[in-house]
This record gives structure tokens, C-alpha cells and sequence, in this order.
């Protein structure tokens, strides 16, 4: 038996040493061995401005090409027929605004064959952040049971939103006492987050549970929710569209009968995107957000994603906190601004400083 078995381990051996030349010649078949018959002529993904013009080089391998197209972010910019050379074009990223987008160049055959060479483009701000520091102007007390949410005035009424599961409601607050005059509670099962007020209504967030609750703003009676894909966390509103966070550097404009997107902004800085994007303030025509995690609050153009400033929270955090948890909350009303975080035992009415001005 085992004489069999040697016997078959040889002849297993010798199999394997006589295909191996055909296994590697597989292997080693790839886009070097065998161009494709359009190619850009760099290999790594692009990092650019906005509005700073690309210079494309893209190669001709292949005389038999019919058609070839420049596509980027699903958009056909540039077509070319029986191309035969070598192409060079100017190529303006910023069209699509900020954020991360594919550049394709798609080489159609004589025969209807398709090819194609994809990258990845990057589109930085090109504006260099303002650093805005913190003055203090007045304190209040915050219940450090209020995990918060969203912070919002309605005339001179404060609103707050609270999250954690069983724990999560909308209330009325007394901006003097920190108390809460009239709330509701959601159901043990939400987790609420941002909230903003539009109209009569409030609107409240929940951040795994792809719903929006709706409120009459005097009683705080739910009215209906709206459905939505994905997780929430801030809310504000422009007075036309409600504005809303999800945790990553997307900020979504919404339509607040339907609740549907109109459109959606990705938000960078000169050195990349600015993501756990939380509550938000809509404040002088300028997105106010705070940045999980951290004591900043970025300041951001609605038009475009792009930051303009930065603002160092730190020292409320020292003096607010408390026990509590991170930076969350900010508050405008009648030019003054109020700021707050989860558990903190103090609200604050601040003014902002560019740094130069200090």
C-alpha cells in the first residue's frame, strides 16, 4: 500500500512541475502585458483644489478605437472619435463641488467592445480655516441629566433635545434655570437627536432608527413622522430646507413637507474632509457644527461645503463639563449665541473672536 502511495505523491509532483509554467504565464498576464487601448498615463488617484485645473494625459494603445469618453462623476465631459495619438485636455474637478468623486475613461472598439480606466478624485477646499476663539459673556445652569442633542430658540423660547435610549424627549427649557417647563418623551426604543423648529412644528431626529418625529411646537404634541435613510444627528433649517447631519462629512438639505433630499454638500478643509459633523446651528447664512469627539465647532458655507472657520471650544469644556460627556449643543437668538454638551452642568452665552482679533 504505501508503495502505491509513493508511487502517486511522484506522479502528483511531476504533474505539478510540468504545468507550472503555464500556471505562471496566468499569473502573469496583466494590464502591463496587455495595455488596454485607452489609459491615463498616471497610475495613482488625484488630490486637487477647487476650481484648479487638471492636466489629463491619456494614452493611445490601440488604433481600432471608435469612441472615447471622458466621464467624471457620471457625467460625459468630453467625447473623442477615432482618436489615433496621444491626448492632452484641461480637466476643472471642482464642477461637482467638494468630496470624492470617479474619473472614467471609457474607449468604446470598432467591434462594440468596452474598456475602461477609472481614478478617484479628491477635491480639497481652498480655503485655509480662520481660527475663531471663545469668549464668555454669560453662564446658566444645564441639567446634567439632558443628553443633548439639539438646542434651539424660538423667539425667546430655548428648546432642547435629548438623546439615549428611555432617556430621549423634547422639552420647553427654562434658559435661566436650566429646567425643563413642558416635554415630551419618546418611546424606549428611539435614541432622539438633532432638532430644529420650522414653522410651528419641531422637528426631532432619532440617529438608528431612520425616522423623523414632528411636534406642535406650543403643546409638544406629535403630529406624524417622516421615513429616512440612514443615521441623524443634527438638524438645523434655512428658513427653506432643513439641514441635517448624519455622522460623516455629508451634510443633506432636505424638503420639510416630504422630508426628501434636495440636494447634499460634503465638507472639507484645505487639508481633507471634516467628518462626525453633529449638531447643527444655522447662524448669519453660515452652517455652525460641532465635531464629535472633539471641542471644535466648524463653521461651514451652505453653498459649498467648504469651512471658513474653526472655533476652539476648549475652555467651556474645562469650565462646563462637569461629569458630563462631549461638546454638543449650540443656540442663537437675537445676535447672541449659546453653546453646551451632553451631561454639562453650564450653558453659555459666548461671543466669537477671529484669532487675529484677540
Amino acid at each position: 500500500m504505501k508503495k502505491y502511495l509513493i508511487i502517486g505523491f511522484i506522479l502528483l509532483f511531476a504533474l505539478v512541475f510540468l504545468l507550472s509554467p503555464l500556471l505562471k504565464g496566468n499569473e502573469g498576464a496583466t494590464n502591463e502585458d496587455a495595455p488596454m487601448p485607452a489609459a491615463f498615463s498616471f497610475k495613482d488617484n488625484l488630490a486637487t483644489k477647487w476650481n484648479e485645473t487638471i492636466d489629463l494625459d491619456i494614452l493611445i494603445n490601440q488604433q481600432d478605437i471608435e469612441k472615447l469618453e471622458l466621464i467624471y462623476n457620471d457625467s460625459t465631459f468630453s467625447t473623442w472619435l477615432k482618436p489615433k495619438k496621444r491626448i492632452q485636455c484641461n480637466f476643472n474637478a471642482g464642477f461637482y463641488g467638494l468630496g470624492t468623486r470617479s474619473l472614467r475613461l471609457l474607449a468604446t472598439l470598432k467591434d462594440g467592445s468596452t474598456f475602461l480606466d477609472e481614478r478617484m478624485v479628491r477635491v480639497l477646499s481652498d480655503v485655509i480655516p480662520e481660527i475663531w476663539t471663545i469668549e464668555t459673556v454669560n453662564v446658566y445652569p444645564h441639567s446634567p441629566t439632558s443628553f443633548t442633542q439639539g438646542l434651539e430658540f424660538d423667539g425667546n423660547q430655548l428648546y432642547e433635545g435629548t438623546g439615549q435610549r428611555g432617556a430621549s424627549m423634547v422639552a420647553q427649557v427654562d434658559l435661566t434655570s436650566g429646567q425643563a417647563i413642558k416635554k415630551i418623551g419618546l418611546d424606549g426604543s428611539y435614541f432622539g437627536e438633532g432638532i430644529t423648529i420650522f414653522g410651528d412644528e419641531v422637528f426631532q431626529l432619532t440617529w438608528q432608527e431612520q425616522k423623523c418625529f414632528i411636534y406642535n411646537k406650543k403643546t409638544l404634541e406629535l403630529k406624524k413622522d417622516l421615513p429616512y435613510v440612514g443615521e441623524g444627528w443634527g438638524l438645523c433649517n434655512d428658513g427653506a430646507s432643513l439641514i441635517m447631519s448624519d455622522g460623516t462629512e455629508r451634510i443633506t438639505f432636505r424638503d420639510p413637507k416630504t422630508f426628501q433630499i434636495q440636494r447634499t454638500i460634503e465638507v472639507f478643509s484645505h487639508l481633507g474632509p471634516v467628518a462626525n459633523l453633529n449638531e447643527l446651528e444655522y447662524i448669519d447664512e453660515l452652517i455652525y457644527a460641532n465635531v464629535w469627539m472633539t471641542n471644535k465647532i466648524a463653521v461651514i458655507d451652505p453653498r459649498n461645503g467648504k469651512v471658513l472657520a474653526e472655533i476652539d471650544a476648549t475652555s467651556l469644556v474645562k469650565e462646563g463639563k462637569g461629569k458630563g460627556d462631549v461638546l454638543n449643543g449650540i443656540a442663537s437668538n437675537n445676535g447672541k449665541i449659546y453653546l453646551t454638551g451632553k451631561n454639562w452642568i453650564k450653558l453659555f452665552e459666548v461671543k466669537l473672536r477671529k484669532l487675529a482679533d484677540v
